[in-house]
């Protein structure tokens, strides 16, 4: 980000505009709406500036800029559609003291203008740093046709309401009321006026809000495979219980005024208990905060959620799953493979390299059967025992391994090796992010390879 969004105070400040045609009145019908004090300098000013000057709108000063124009202004634009004046008009701004903007030119500028909603004084800005102006337009669009005409209103008589509505206790039940007011279409002032004083009525003889916990998979890591269900539970929720996977992309979704807890767990690392992670999920919905319990991948698979579910009914607290897109399912689209194929497996399974106590055993025996698919979680760290059983148990080297590190993210890493091959290749990887490894499945252009030599081979 090389410009930071800010919203400046302009009343009763000076800003100036250098220039009268087309670029200056741009910028002058935005700023209008502005409570700035304005000045334009124009030797030419177009019969609109003109106009505005004669209502007292802003102050026109009928000739070329000069030095000492722009002094204690806040903001300056050089709007003179000429790159020679637009740069003289610019320094002399700048010896001034005022932040300059040059109309039409990015890198000279000290700042930008975004495209904006006005829903005054509800004000959306839009900034793409110049990048694409028309898709700034394009959401400006799309923003504009969901906000009600009638939402700047709103939050006028809102404001004014602020002193009544602190009757109500800072946190979740003031939040509720203020959520419930601008989710109702309010048709006249009258009408806004009164719906506020009914709605804190309603509030303050209301009964302390029970809290409740979503505990939602947060998918594989890409941003765009969070479910809506998921992004609709993370925008509403007061409390965030995260997990050490779960994307960073994923937590910029939630709520600004969420508190945001880690309860990160780290594979024969450091970690935050099972039992200290209950107590967190409890403790806050006893608060009557609503909890998201946030997992990476789907919270069904190997995410401890029968220990939080069994907390939360100890606790007389209401629960929901949102399911999630697994990881495995996230990898095995990026090997452009399927888990299942004819002719080649009906099976496949989900298992994990270790559990708590450490490395866990499984039917090897059948796994190193040929023919056999598994999508092994948390197998990064027990690679060489896992390899180790699956050899004893007779499984041929040569079986495809697929590790899939940060699966769907932009750094995603893909690795093709074989149970023979398993141990050094992850060592020598040096994989530093979560890792999933397939036995039995290759990327699509070698399995393909494979299942027609396989073919051949039984013909």
């Amino acid at each position: 980000m090389k410009h930071f969004p800010i919203f400046m105070a302009l009343e009763g400040r000076r800003v100036v505009v250098s220039g009268g045609g087309e670029a200056a009145l741009a910028k002058l019908r935005l700023l209008l709406k502005t409570e700035a004090n304005l000045t334009v300098v124009a030797a030419n000013a177009a019969p609109e500036i003109k106009k505005w000057a004669a209502e007292a709108r802003l102050t026109l000063i009928p000739r070329a800029m000069e030095p000492g124009d722009a002094m204690c202004a806040r903001l300056f634009y050089a709007a003179n559609e000429d790159d020679a004046e637009d740069a003289r008009v610019a320094e002399l701004a700048h010896r001034d003291g005022a932040l300059v903007n040059i109309v039409d030119n990015l890198g000279d500028s000290q700042f930008i203008t975004p495209a904006m909603v006005d829903r005054d004084p509800v004000v959306v800005a839009i900034g793409t740093e110049g990048a694409a102006p028309v898709l700034a337009r394009a959401i400006k669009k799309d923003i504009e046709e969901k906000l009600s005409p009638r939402l700047g209103l709103m939050a006028r008589i809102g404001k004014a309401f602020r002193a009544k509505a602190e009757a109500l206790p800072f946190g979740v039940k003031r939040r509720d009321f203020w959520a419930e007011y601008y989710n109702t279409d309010v048709a006249s002032e009258t009408d806004a006026q009164d719906t506020l004083e009914a709605l804190l009525d309603k509030h303050l003889n209301a009964d302390i809000k029970e809290g409740r916990v979503d505990l939602v998979g947060a998918g594989p890591g890409d941003p765009e495979l969070l479910t809506l269900k998921a992004r609709k539970a993370l925008d509403e929720a007061d409390v965030v219980i995260y997990d050490r996977l779960v994307a960073p992309e994923i937590l910029e979704l939630a709520r600004r005024e969420a508190i945001m807890l880690s309860a990160g767990k780290e594979g024969f690392g450091p970690s935050v208990t099972q039992d200290a992670i209950n107590e967190m999920i409890v403790s806050h919905a006893r608060g009557g905060a609503h909890v998201v319990r946030l997992k990476s991948g789907d919270p069904t698979v190997f995410g401890r959620l029968d220990e939080e579910i069994e907390a939360c009914e100890a606790s007389g607290i209401a629960w929901t799953i949102v399911p999630g897109i697994t990881s495995a399912s996230a990898a095995v689209a990026a090997l452009g493979q399927s888990f299942t194929k004819r002719g080649r497996n009906s099976g496949v399974r989900f298992i994990t390299g270790h559990d708590t106590k450490g490395f866990v055993d499984h039917d090897w025996k059948t796994l190193a059967q040929p023919g056999k698919v598994a999508a092994i979680y948390m197998g990064k760290k027990s690679a060489r025992f896992i390899q180790g059983r699956l050899l004893m148990h007779g499984a041929d080297a040569a079986t495809p391994v697929t590790v899939i590190e940060n699966a769907s993210r932009p750094d995603q890493r893909i690795l093709s090796t074989t149970i023979g091959e398993l141990e050094p290749t992850l060592t020598n990887a040096n994989l530093a992010g979560p890792a999933l490894v397939f036995l039995g499945l290759a990327p699509r252009a070698a399995m393909d390879a494979a299942d027609q030599i396989n073919m051949e081979a039984a013909i």
